[in-house]
C-alpha cells in the first residue's frame, strides 16, 4: 500500500530534520511512502530543511493551524494510508511503518496507532514525564478517554473497550460513549475514510475518528510500537500549549467545528479531577503509581505531575470563567509561532 505522510509545520527548524531523518530511514520501500508537508507560513528554515531532506510535496496552508494543515496535506496526499506525523514527533525505529501498516490486511480494520509514547535517555524530563503519563493532558487521566499505556494506570485506555489481540497488535472496537482521544502522533488510517467523515478545512483527528466509528468503517489497530513525542521540552511549552488548546477548543466549539464526543465522556471525571487538585492525596498517590511503573531511570520524573496538573487546573478554569462571564473566545495567536524556540535553540 502506498503511504501518504502528512506533516504540519510552522517554524519547525527545531525538530523537522529529526522528524523526517526518521522517516527516511524506513526499511520500507521509498516507492512505497511519500512525504507532503503543509507549511503555514515559517520564517525560520523549515522549508529549506524539507528541500534538503527530500520531502515529496510542500503545499501551503494560509489558515495556519495544525489542523488546516491536516486536512491541507490530506488533499494533496496521494497514498491508500495516510500517515498522520508531527514536525515533533519522531519514529523510534526503521520498523516503524511496516508494523504500522501490517494490520491494513484485516479488511475490518480502518485505521492503526501506536499503543505508547516513547522517549530517550537524552530527551528532556517533562518530554519524558508526558511519555509515561500516556497522555499530553492530565485531564483525559480522570476522564479515562487517554489512548496510550500510563504508567499511573497500567492500561492503555481508562474506558472499557473491546480488544483482541492479534499478533502484534490490538484489534480495539470503539463506540459511542468509549471513544478514546485516538487520532494524532502516528494515527495511520485508510483513505477511503474521507467519504464518510467531515475533515475540511479543519482535520481535527480526533474527532475524524470518533465520526469514522459512528460511521461504521471498522475497528482500529493499537499497534505494539511506540512513537516519541517532543510536546514540551520547558514548562513554559507547556503553558503555552495549554492555554492553545483551551481557547481553539472554546473557539471552534462555539463555531461548531468540534465533534468529538466530549459531552458523552464521564463528565465525573472532570470533577474528580478538581476534587483531586484540591485535595492533592489523589495526585500524589497518581505520582507514586507513576515512579513504581516507570522504568528506573525515570522514575523521580513522578513529581512533575503536581504541577503540570494545577496549571491544567488553573488555565482550564480562566478559559471557562471567561466563557461563562460572555466574553468571546479567540483562536490563539500564531503570529511568530515558536520562534522564541528556535531562538533558545540557536543560541544553545
Amino acid at each position: 500500500m502506498k503511504v501518504s505522510f502528512v506533516i504540519p509545520t510552522l517554524n519547525s527548524a527545531a525538530t523537522l530534520g529529526e522528524c523526517l531523518d526518521a522517516i527516511l530511514s524506513q526499511d520500507y520501500p521509498r516507492d512505497g511512502y511519500e512525504i507532503v508537508v503543509a507549511d503555514a507560513g515559517s520564517s525560520d528554515s523549515t522549508l529549506a530543511i524539507a528541500k534538503e531532506k527530500g520531502v515529496d510535496v510542500v503545499c501551503d496552508n494560509p489558515l495556519k493551524t495544525g489542523e488546516a494543515g491536516k486536512a491541507v496535506g490530506v488533499e494533496a496526499a496521494r497514498g491508500d494510508l495516510i500517515a498522520l506525523v508531527d514536525s515533533d514527533n519522531i519514529l523510534p525505529g526503521p520498523d516503524w511503518l511496516s508494523r504500522m501498516v501490517a494490520p491494513f490486511s484485516d479488511p475490518a480494520i480502518f485505521a492503526s496507532e501506536p499503543i505508547r509514547y516513547g522517549s530517550r535517555p537524552g530527551d528532556p524530563p517533562l518530554v519524558r514525564y508526558f511519555a509515561g503519563l500516556g497522555m499530553n493532558d492530565p485531564v483525559c487521566l480522570f476522564v479515562g478517554n487517554y489512548d496510550r499505556i500510563c504508567a499511573v494506570t497500567g492500561r492503555w485506555t481508562g474506558l472499557d473497550v473491546p480488544a483482541v489481540r492479534c499478533g502484534g497488535y490490538l484489534k480495539v472496537s470503539p463506540r459511542a460513549g468509549a471513544m478514546p482521544t485516538i487520532g494524532a502522533n502516528g494515527f495511520v488510517f485508510r483513505r477511503s475514510i474521507l467519504e464518510k467523515v467531515r475533515w475540511r478545512p479543519y482535520f481535527f483527528d480526533i474527532d475524524v475518528a470518533a465520526a469514522a466509528v459512528d460511521a461504521g468503517c471498522g475497528d482500529i489497530a493499537k499497534v505494539d510500537t511506540s512513537i516519541v513525542h517532543l510536546y514540551c521540552p520547558r514548562f513554559s511549552d507547556f503553558t503555552r500549549k495549554q492555554r492553545r488548546r483551551i481557547g481553539d477548543f472554546l473557539y471552534f466549539s462555539k463555531s461548531k467545528e468540534r465533534t468529538y464526543p466530549w459531552r458523552g465522556q464521564r463528565k465525573s471525571g472532570i470533577l474528580l479531577f478538581v476534587l483531586s487538585a484540591v485535595t492533592v492525596l489523589p495526585l500524589a498517590v497518581q505520582a507514586v503509581l507513576f515512579a513504581l511503573r516507570a522504568p528506573k531511570g525515570d522514575r523521580c520524573l513522578a513529581w512533575w505531575h503536581l504541577p503540570v496538573c494545577y496549571a491544567t487546573l488553573w488555565i482550564y478554569s480562566i478559559g471557562v470563567i471567561k466563557r461563562f462571564f460572555g466574553v468571546k473566545p479567540k483562536m490563539a495567536d500564531r503570529t511568530n509561532w515558536q520562534a522564541d524556540r528556535q531562538t533558545k535553540t540557536a543560541a544553545n
